[in-house]
């Protein structure tokens, strides 16, 4: 039997009040796939994000994760259910150190309770040091090695967003969302956060959504792409089709080509 598409957006819609930020927007994503939604400011991509993991609960349409229905979830339920998420501006805390960081992402994985964690032993022991090697193994992957005991507060906003990326592994994911990784970095950074976004498809084997304006990144990493504009759906496909599609082209691109 087939699986069922990691994550599939049906008809989905959300209004303001009269403002509609997203109207009938529809697409799949397949298991262990790399998928960009695109589209100028104001076009609707981070609001299908909050949607997806329960920030919003849409005026119309459904979210189907895994074949099971997830719309209208509170996000603590649907981040149980495995979705991770990034955001464009940074959700880190900033006054702790970055080992504290990441092991706020173990969070859903922590059920020992109050009296196993006040005595600090069998259940609560194993899910500490559970949780502890899964960060080790995070911070190794991520190559932050050096930072482990830094203020989060104190390190350059490349490191930062390299941070929040690996709380949100932390997790274990089977689905990641990321809102904007490489906004703000300089080339060399855009370059590194690229390359773990590959190894974390590639190596983990986890499914992606991406939002980003850097087209250079998104066209080289992303296996297909969606895009949106004023909301709506205006083209969907592998990025060569995409570079030459004239409705993207004209509503996002101008007339520069890809």
């Amino acid at each position: 039997m087939t699986p069922p598409p990691a994550l599939q957006v049906l008809n989905l819609s959300m209004h303001f009040g009269g403002i509609q930020a997203i109207r009938e927007v529809s697409f799949q994503v397949g298991q262990g796939e790399l998928f960009a939604v695109i589209g100028p400011n104001g076009a609707g991509k981070s609001t299908i994000f909050n949607c997806v993991n329960g920030l919003y609960a849409p005026t119309q349409g459904k979210i189907l994760f895994q074949g099971e229905d997830i719309t209208g979830l509170k996000s603590h339920k649907i981040a149980h259910r495995g979705i991770a998420r990034t955001f464009q501006n940074l959700a880190l805390f900033n006054h702790m150190t970055v080992l504290d960081n990441l092991l706020l992402g173990r969070n859903p994985y922590l059920h020992a309770g109050v009296l196993w964690g006040g005595v600090f032993f069998g259940k609560a022991l194993h899910e500490e040091l559970e949780s502890r090697r899964a960060v080790e193994e995070i911070i190794d992957f991520l190559e932050i090695e050096g930072f482990r005991k830094k203020v989060v507060g104190s390190l350059p906003f490349g490191i930062q967003r390299r941070i929040e990326l690996g709380r949100a592994l932390a997790m274990k994911p089977k689905l990641l969302l990321l809102d904007e990784p490489v906004s703000g970095m300089n080339a060399e950074e855009r370059e590194d956060m690229a390359r773990f976004i590959l190894d974390i498809k590639e190596e983990l084997g986890t499914t992606i959504v991406l939002i980003d304006h850097d087209m250079g990144v998104v066209m080289d990493i992303a296996d297909r792409i969606v895009v949106l504009n004023f909301g709506t759906k205006i083209a969907e496909g592998h990025p060569e089709q995409i570079a030459k599609d004239t409705m993207v082209i004209q509503a996002y691109l101008g007339e520069e080509k890809l």
